[in-house]
């Protein structure tokens, strides 16, 4: 379980440093060079997903409470949005025009459907983590940036290729989640 934490709390403090050590970051890019400070940040990535990886594999899970009868139909829905909402700030679309951060609300969706449908201590740990650094990184990204200026409008045609895109990425993944991550998601 401590791989599995430090790995989280790795994640969470090396995406916290851009939003919330400014000038610490400038800095540091002043003295090492952007490519080599975004090097370090990649490297600090893989090892923390290395951590929550094999911290997850290792870790035996212990049930901490009794999940709701509809928590699975809730995380398959919360999922679904989750992952319309992870593609959303790539391409020209209007849910950047409704929502300011969707990728980290996706993946605080994601950790909540998770929640519902996993009660043991190795998924609080990961998802309930995931989920609080994401809503952390929200308010560290809007206290930085300040006032939200949304995007020019975007044609429905873009939306819909976005949901379409996502509607087929989630049914790969939910239906290969027992071979990529193990457990079935829909049981």
């Amino acid at each position: 379980m401590t791989r599995l934490a430090l790995g989280v709390l790795l994640w969470s403090v090396v995406h916290f440093f851009p939003a919330a050590a400014t000038g610490l970051k400038k800095s540091l890019v002043s003295r090492v060079g952007e490519y080599p400070y975004k090097g370090i940040f990649t490297l600090v990535t893989v090892l923390s997903l290395y951590l929550i990886i094999s911290g997850w594999q290792s870790t035996v899970a212990v049930e901490i409470y009794a999940i709701p009868d509809w928590g699975v139909h809730a995380a398959a829905a919360l999922t679904l949005l989750a992952f319309i909402l992870f593609f959303a700030p790539y391409p020209a679309n209007n849910f950047k025009r409704i929502v300011r951060h969707p990728q980290l609300i996706g993946t605080a969706l994601w950790g909540l459907g998770h929640l519902l449908s996993n009660g043991d201590s190795r998924s609080i740990v990961l998802f309930g983590g995931l989920t609080a650094w994401a809503i952390v990184e929200i308010l560290l990204i809007n206290r930085r940036d300040g006032d939200w200026i949304k995007p020019i409008k975007a044609s429905l045609l873009k939306d819909f290729s976005l949901i379409l895109f996502s509607v087929l990425t989630y049914a790969a993944v939910l239906f290969t989640h027992h071979l990529l991550f193990g457990g079935e998601p829909l049981t």
